[in-house]
């Protein structure tokens, strides 16, 4: 069931999945390792020295000039989701590796390239059935993930950084990543005052996550993160229901924290299952008891798309407001903060 739902969701936000195979014969690396050898662009999903998805713009903004002020650190969601062989990925998987570049970093990743370079890295991720049992195995794979990224973060803050600000993003299995990584390198610690912001999206942040980093307030606030999760008005599933303590959520639109309806005419555009296109004014946004409630998307096609968990389409629903709320959060980095590139 959990498959053919990601399936429908997919083929509806993001287009249908048979469309990765044609890509997989450009990842047949030359040198294979068992863990990613992250001095390797193999091994980076999006990285600012290699032509990748994260590149592509939609085509209205194909006139967009671009610059590099800050990185972003992303951190891609669950790619590995058929049938499981172990627990966590191979990292020289031609399908799951087509499968991530065109979805994720295609979809989502794209939205930093305006004033970002992008440093995705590819990492042994669990696999999905992982967040559905909890024992020692599943625990290993998380572990395993996660030593993955923080080798990738060590490399690139030791090669790549050279003192520029950063912005940490995220979703799903990325997002909850992205909170151990901050908890390790961010959270009351010097690196803080590099930190743009951090989207931690498609994963509940609880009120104790982190000691000094607090949740943005509003759409210029640095050293803070901004989190939600989507699901159809009047929904929440039984998970979010049992969960002890509420997550801390940010409503895409508004950039605020507040139960506040904003209408869709403030959304100023997604990008789904079409990438060049942006469609406006798709879905509206309110923060609801630790989740974000929107309206039925609509876009073409929308009438068959009957899930109401939009968990597909958490950063790809806020394109265009995500786009602009990077280059602001950016620019009030800058009016804030002696760090000069």
């Amino acid at each position: 069931m959990i498959r053919v739902w990601i399936f429908l969701s997919l083929c509806a936000i993001t287009g249908c999945t048979e469309k990765y195979h044609a890509y997989v014969q450009h990842y047949q690396f030359q040198e294979k390792s068992i863990v990613p050898e992250y001095t390797k662009q193999d091994y980076w999903a999006a990285h600012p020295w290699k032509k990748d998805p994260s590149d592509s713009l939609p085509e209205p903004l194909e006139s967009e000039k671009n610059d590099s002020l800050a990185d972003v650190f992303f951190i891609h969601p669950t790619t590995y989701t058929d049938s499981r062989q172990k627990w966590n990925a191979d990292i020289n998987d031609a399908y799951i590796n087509a499968k991530t570049d065109y979805s994720s970093i295609l979809y989502q990743a794209s939205v930093f390239n305006r004033h970002c370079r992008i440093f995705a890295p590819r990492y042994r991720q669990a696999h999905l059935s992982a967040f559905f049992i909890n024992n020692e195995q599943t625990k290993a794979a998380f572990d395993t993930a996660y030593a993955d990224l923080k080798r990738a973060f060590e490399l690139y803050l030791t090669r790549y950084n050279n003192n520029r600000p950063i912005i940490i993003a995220g979703h799903s299995q990325g997002a909850l990543m992205i909170q151990r990584l901050l908890n390790e390198f961010f959270d009351g610690k010097p690196l803080q005052q590099k930190l743009v912001v951090a989207y931690i999206v498609g994963w509940p942040v609880p009120q104790n996550s982190f000691k000094k980093i607090e949740i943005c307030k509003d759409s210029l606030q640095t050293n803070c993160f901004c989190g939600w999760r989507t699901y159809k008005i009047d929904y929440v599933p039984a998970y979010v229901k049992e969960e002890k303590m509420k997550s801390q959520v940010t409503n895409p639109l508004s950039w605020t924290t507040n139960s506040e309806h904003v209408d869709s005419k403030y959304n100023k555009g997604s990008v789904l299952r079409d990438f060049p296109k942006i469609i406006k004014n798709s879905t509206d946004a309110q923060i609801h008891e630790g989740v974000l409630w929107v309206n039925k998307p609509k876009f073409p096609g929308s009438v068959f798309f009957r899930s109401k968990n939009y968990h597909i389409g958490d950063i790809n629903l806020f394109y265009m407001n995500l786009r602009e709320n990077i280059e602001q959060r950016i620019f009030s980095y800058f009016k804030t903060h002696s760090l000069k590139i």
